[in-house]
């Protein structure tokens, strides 16, 4: 059952992929809608079938497909593993997967390229499961380059226009980098065990082996990986360009597959990481200042989409907060509730987008709340999640991170945290309110939105709204069912109940605040903001980031290329080839002289080759 999850929409890429290119005249959409939707929705039964078993009591599911490598002692499988926190991912991976795929059917139905663009989503899909359920480093590995093509492919999908070619190419090389730091965590993490076997249930058993300092870079290694993948600093400027794809596209990114996989992959490590609460903190202190960072950015963006790519960002901040902080549970609680209104979020945003003939300028935007009721009332729900908003999703796992920061002790993380809850208010219902509730900017006639755009945005906003009570926890009258299912390492602290009310009432006071701000600035009329003063321009320029990296990186490896390619490679390496090409041409002209045709210099040769035998015989005789 659970090879089949992953396999699955392996197949159906396959096979789109294969009748895509070989049917001159292409299939029409019905096929690739059936099989591209159908698969993605059978992975999802299987995933639930799975996580029933779990809750009926069932240990951990191991099965393996077939044997990979095996050499000697060492043996890699293609073998997956079910246990509670993959089943949990998994399941919300392909229940909201699904959801954006018969989304997509509706986004993409005009796209001649509708077949190849299903091939790759259900690569896509198939990549990140393969991830998830790997019962080994190197599988994991794997899944996790796989994803990296996969988003390769679908950023860079409208090829005929170069920035979109640029923005592929930026998100597959910035994630490079981050996989050399996971390819060599790995490597060293395999050398360490000494053979003692590497599927993850033998990696805990023996990490006592594993000395403290190689441990903590092996942890910090892994969390280089996380960085590309999960678009933390400084690895995060591929995440708002990925925008270049189409909206089913960047739905899927940010709310079921690729931006998840890093904090996913920090708990899975969780039994290493508990070992080096230094690199926790680490983690911590990177996810607070990506999450601050990031919405920072987010307030003074117009592109609804990059404003919520900086969201995205922000929101994986609060994630490595927790697992950094060792509070493992909450940190994926809050994966599972951002899957719901950050897909909802991104597929309203992408309904928008087509009515409004795919203009992305949220200045531009405006008076669309009665036009597009239904988009407007689940944008409204996720909003309120997203912020922070009782009783929405949002609040009660945001809430949990913020609540563990506090009990740990590390209050600057929690104030940073605090205070982009705020401002994570302000822009998203800044955003709301440019769209829907501020004075029309266009008269044009909206484009019809089908209805397999508009339906899954209800089911998403209902896990929006009531998501949240899966994690509710002793203080709001729960058990924490979802803390309990996980079963993982938690760091636990004791915070009374009261305190806990007092943290959570300031989250909402805060959000509030951010609420009544945007409102006051955006709610009825708003112009598109200046960049009339340092700070402004600093912001609404990305801190310059992109511009630094530029100056940093880009142009002293373009200028070394150039020096190579106009100096180093012509006067060196060509002049040294040259110079032995000269000297064989030169020794080549001397020899040539001697075969000339002519008898008597044949004769003179033969005379001087006589003379100096002769010379030499007697000169052995003692002749001479």
């Amino acid at each position: 059952m659970i090879s089949l999850i992953v396999v699955l929409p392996f197949l159906s890429a396959l096979l789109m992929g294969v009748v895509y290119l070989s049917n001159t005249q292409k299939k029409r959409n019905t096929f690739y809608t059936l099989v591209g939707v159908g698969t993605p929705a059978v992975s999802a039964v299987l995933s639930l079938m799975a996580g029933a078993e779990l809750l009926q009591g069932a240990q951990t599911i191991h099965y393996t497909l077939f044997q990979w490598v095996n050499i000697g002692e060492f043996n890699i499988e293609v073998a997956f593993m079910a246990d509670r926190l993959s089943v949990v991912m998994v399941a919300f991976i392909t229940v909201i997967g699904t959801l954006i795929h018969i989304y997509a059917a509706g986004y993409m139905k005009e796209d001649a390229a509708y077949g190849k663009f299903f091939a790759y989503f259900n690569l896509f899909m198939g990549s990140m499961l393969l991830l998830v359920l790997a019962d080994n480093p190197i599988m994991m590995f794997v899944g996790w380059e796989l994803v990296g093509l996969s988003s390769y492919l679908l950023i860079g999908f409208y090829h005929h226009d170069s920035a979109n070619i640029t923005a592929a190419n930026k998100a597959f090389i910035l994630n490079r980098v981050g996989d050399f730091g996971f390819i060599m965590a790995i490597s060293l993490l395999f050398v360490s065990l000494e053979g003692n076997g590497f599927t993850f249930d033998s990696i805990e058993a023996n990490i006592g082996l594993i000395n403290h300092e190689m441990l903590a870079l092996i942890g910090t290694l892994l969390f280089v990986g996380a960085m590309g993948k999960s678009a933390q600093i400084p690895l995060y400027v591929w995440l708002p360009d990925a925008m270049a794809g189409p909206t089913p596209v960047s739905a899927l990114i940010h709310a079921a597959t690729m931006v998840t996989a890093g904090v996913y992959m920090v708990a899975r490590y969780s039994f290493l990481y508990g070992e080096i609460p230094n690199i926790g903190l680490f983690i911590a202190s990177v996810g607070a200042a990506s999450a601050l960072f990031a919405a920072l950015i987010a307030s003074y963006q117009s592109d609804i989409k990059k404003i919520l790519a900086y969201s995205t960002m922000s929101q994986l901040g609060y994630m490595f907060i927790a697992v950094g902080l060792g509070a493992y549970s909450s940190g994926i609680f809050h994966v599972f509730t951002h899957a719901f209104f950050k897909a909802l979020l991104f597929m309203g945003a992408g309904a928008v987008i087509i009515a409004l003939h795919h203009e992305q300028n949220i200045f531009k935007m405006g008076g669309l709340k009665k036009e597009l009721k239904l988009v407007y009332i689940t944008m409204f729900v996720a909003t309120l999640a997203i912020s922070g908003i009782p009783p929405f999703a949002g609040f009660f796992s945001k809430d949990a991170i913020l609540v563990a920061a506090f009990a740990s002790e590390h209050y600057f993380i929690w104030g940073v945290g605090s205070l982009t809850a705020m401002l994570t208010a302000f822009y998203m219902f800044r955003l709301l309110f440019l769209v829907f509730h501020a004075a029309p900017k266009s008269t044009h006639r909206l484009h019809s939105v089908p209805n397999s755009m508009t339906y899954p945005l209800v089911i998403l906003a209902c896990g929006s709204a009531t998501a949240g009570f899966l994690g509710l926890n002793e203080a709001y009258g729960g058990g924490s069912w979802f803390n309990t299912f996980l079963a993982l390492p938690d760091v636990s602290h004791h915070i009374p109940h009261a305190t806990e009310y007092m943290l959570g009432g300031l989250n909402v006071i805060l959000g509030v605040l951010g609420m009544g701000l945007a409102y006051k600035m955006f709610a009825k009329e708003a112009t598109e903001v200046k960049a009339d003063t340092l700070f402004k321009k600093i912001l609404m320029n990305k801190f310059y980031i992109d511009e630094l990296y530029d100056f940093l990186i880009i142009k002293p490896l373009l200028f070394t290329s150039h020096f190579i390619a106009k100096v180093i490679d012509p006067k060196i390496f060509d002049g040294f080839i040259n110079l032995n090409v000269w000297g064989y041409t030169a020794t080549a002209t001397l020899f040539s002289k001697l075969q000339n045709g002519k008898v008597r210099y044949y004769a003179l040769y033969i005379l001087a080759g006589v003379s100096a035998m002769s010379c030499y015989m007697l000169f052995k005789l003692g002749v001479l």
